[in-house]
């Protein structure tokens, strides 16, 4: 295993200031708003108005206008809990039924340009020689590049773009509701669901794009040569709904409303994989590369702050999130990979007989 050198940032749950530019440290950075989506506090009268219960009913969430945005604020209702638990068993399950497919249509594909290629060589000659005439100046650069990339790069590259068109999308004064409303996970909103994948892929401040990105990139060419990019994918997107959801239950148990926002969840199951897979591997800072110390002890100080920030209620970085991530990616890596990833082959079963026997 190559030395990975790495920054890892973590961002809050409730704002993103621009002093938290100089916290970077050994974590993922899972945000809340930039300093120009605040979540404002309940008020003063809203507390006292409402009853004294653990939880208030759901008629008690008062919705707040910060900066021209409604933000849904106040107690939250227990009961989307279940909402949150179903949604996010059905998206994991989803997911892997869906790379599933994806690897039996690669390989499926590929045999069939094999079996053509020995059927009719001229006819694959022919085909390329048409493919050749069509294809652009620009698309054979774009081609040669894609070649070059790495299994993990090619994986990257798409995820990472991404979370750039949201990034910009954010940049659009008109679209901060709907970015508000659904790309940012707060439990106490009415959308609760599909918040919870797409606020995967949102990121609002650019240092923390940067940094969650950097991240990404140095540990996908590892995850992806052991997971292979179907699998890779599948627990990508599944802890980071699971984080999500982690972060739902801790807001409804501690009664603290927030958005929350950032691919960190997602990213946090990955590190945590490969720094269980391969726990030796040498890891430095990128700004002190002459510090090096092993990925085995670097997810467990990791995870070890993310808990006492649980513990302690620390409110700057969504620990609760990051700890959800981290505890899938080390699941799948003792137990998920050697046990569940391969009972996709009885789906692959069925899905074969629904597409029938390849046309010739």
């Amino acid at each position: 295993m190559p030395l990975l050198s790495v920054l890892i940032c973590r961002t809050g749950p409730a704002v993103v200031r621009s002093s938290l530019l100089s916290h970077t440290r050994q974590c993922l950075a899972r945000s809340g708003t930039d300093r120009q989506l605040t979540i404002a506090r309940y008020s003063r009268n809203a507390r006292n108005n409402t009853r004294t219960e653990s939880f208030a009913p759901r008629e008690t969430i008062v919705p707040t206008e910060v900066q021209g945005i409604v933000v849904e604020s106040g107690y939250i209702d227990p009961s989307k809990i279940w909402r949150s638990l179903l949604f996010t068993a059905a998206f994991s399950t989803g997911s892997f039924i869906g790379v599933s497919i994806w690897e039996y249509e690669t390989i499926r594909s590929r045999a069939m340009q094999a079996l053509r290629s020995k059927l009719s060589v001229n006819w694959f000659k022919e085909r390329m020689k048409h493919q050749r005439q069509e294809m652009e100046q620009w698309r054979k650069d774009l081609t040669g590049w894609w070649n070059k990339l790495s299994p993990g790069e090619r994986i990257f590259a798409p995820i990472c773009a991404l979370n750039v068109i949201v990034y910009g999308l954010w940049r659009i004064p008109s679209l901060a509701p709907t970015m508000v409303k659904y790309f940012a996970t707060n439990p106490a909103a009415k959308a609760v669901c599909w918040p919870m994948f797409l606020s995967t892929f949102s990121h609002y401040s650019l240092f923390h794009i940067l940094a969650n990105m950097y991240v990404l990139h140095s540990f996908s060419h590892a995850a992806v040569a052991t997971l292979g990019r179907e699998q890779f994918l599948g627990v990508y997107l599944s802890a980071g709904v699971i984080a999500s959801f982690a972060s739902h239950v801790f807001k409804t148990v501690t009664r603290q409303p927030g958005l929350s926002l950032g691919a960190s969840g997602a990213i946090m199951g990955i590190l945590a994989y490969v720094c269980s897979q391969y726990p030796d591997t040498q890891l430095s800072i990128l700004f002190l590369p002459m510090y090096t110390f092993s990925a085995g002890a670097a997810i467990k100080v990791i995870m070890g702050i993310d808990l006492a920030g649980v513990l302690l209620g620390w409110r700057i970085f969504d620990h609760a999130a990051h700890l959800g991530g981290a505890l899938f990616g080390l699941f799948w890596c003792h137990f998920g990979s050697q046990n569940v990833w391969p009972l996709r082959e009885h789906f692959v079963g069925y899905w074969h007989e629904l597409r029938g026997p390849p046309k010739k």
